[in-house]
């Protein structure tokens, strides 16, 4: 590939969620200090919501790093699960080996037993469950009533749903309103403007062992963010082709020219047309001299 040609020793724009990269856009610090409060103080249920491709599962991973020691922490990233594959999965992750055979009885006393277990450890037990949005109904019920197991100061078991807007929406649904009004912290992940693009290019290159002069001028990330939207998947893929682009070509930077190609090479990037601003002053150029055009015309009458 080009890392050779450019001097760094691993890809910087690849998809796969790695803390090494976290950037600390304001809306990400801002929802790891919302968690770490909330978690803090013993809360039952904590919810954050974005976009696709808004760094959800990043922003997981980096949580689940940073919990302090005395946080006993399951973590559970595809809860695509029925009610029952959900108690065995929280189970498992906890540590608690469950009978082929267990019923709902069972699962809440060997649970139970557990999470006790933790708080008498002086230890406080953490779910979290990304991409939440794709829980059934029936297992966000089942999860409720997990959280309903506590001692007479507080919640034997927090839970953290890391989910897109299509969670909001089905939290909605009537037969959800008692997990809904046990949310009591939650958070909206935003997208990344111009600027904050900018930074996020750099920050990544640098960390990817990146020490040359600038790879990415302020015109090829206004074009990102054009077509991106302050996405940073989206910007992610585009800088990854804009690269390849740039190294087949021989060139030490990524040129305006490479972006283009590349956000005409992305199904999900918004198309942008560089000289667009420039038919705008063209157009309205247009119309004054109709204008003056005009009067000169009517002053010959």
């Amino acid at each position: 590939m080009y890392l050779y040609h450019f001097g760094i020793s691993e890809l910087p724009f690849t998809l796969t969620p790695n803390t090494s990269y976290f950037f600390g856009l304001p809306s990400h610090n801002e929802a790891l200090q919302v968690l770490t409060t909330a978690l803090k103080t013993g809360e039952g249920f904590i919810k954050v919501t974005g976009e696709v491709g808004t760094g959800k599962t990043l922003l997981c991973r980096k949580l689940l790093n940073e919990l302090p020691a005395h946080f006993a922490t399951a973590y559970i990233p595809n809860p695509l699960l029925s009610p029952a594959e959900l108690r065995r999965a929280v189970a498992h992750e906890l540590g608690v080996e469950l009978a082929l055979d267990c019923d709902q009885q069972q699962f809440t006393e060997q649970i139970q037993q557990r999470l006790i277990e933790i708080n008498q450890q002086h230890q406080s037990a953490v779910l979290l469950i990304d991409e939440a949005q794709a829980l059934p109904v029936e297992s966000i019920e089942a999860l409720r009533l997990m959280t309903n197991l506590e001692t007479e100061s507080r919640k034997l078991l927090q839970v953290v749903l890391f989910g897109q807007p299509e969670l909001d929406e089905k939290l909605d649904l009537q037969q959800l309103r008692q997990l809904r009004q046990r949310i009591t912290f939650s958070y909206a992940l935003t997208l990344m403007d111009a600027d904050q693009l900018y930074q996020y290019v750099h920050h990544r290159l640098k960390i990817a062992g990146f020490t040359g002069t600038e790879m990415f001028s302020r015109d090829c990330c206004s074009l990102l963010f054009r077509s991106s939207g302050g996405t940073p998947r989206i910007v992610n893929v585009l800088c990854h082709k804009a690269l390849m682009l740039a190294y087949g070509e021989g060139k030490q930077r990524v040129e305006p020219d490479h972006v283009i190609a590349a956000i005409k090479d992305t199904e999900a990037a918004r198309p942008v047309y560089p000289f667009a601003s420039l038919n705008v002053f063209t157009g309205i150029a247009i119309v004054f001299l109709l204008i003056l055009a005009g009067y000169w015309w009517m002053g010959r009458l």
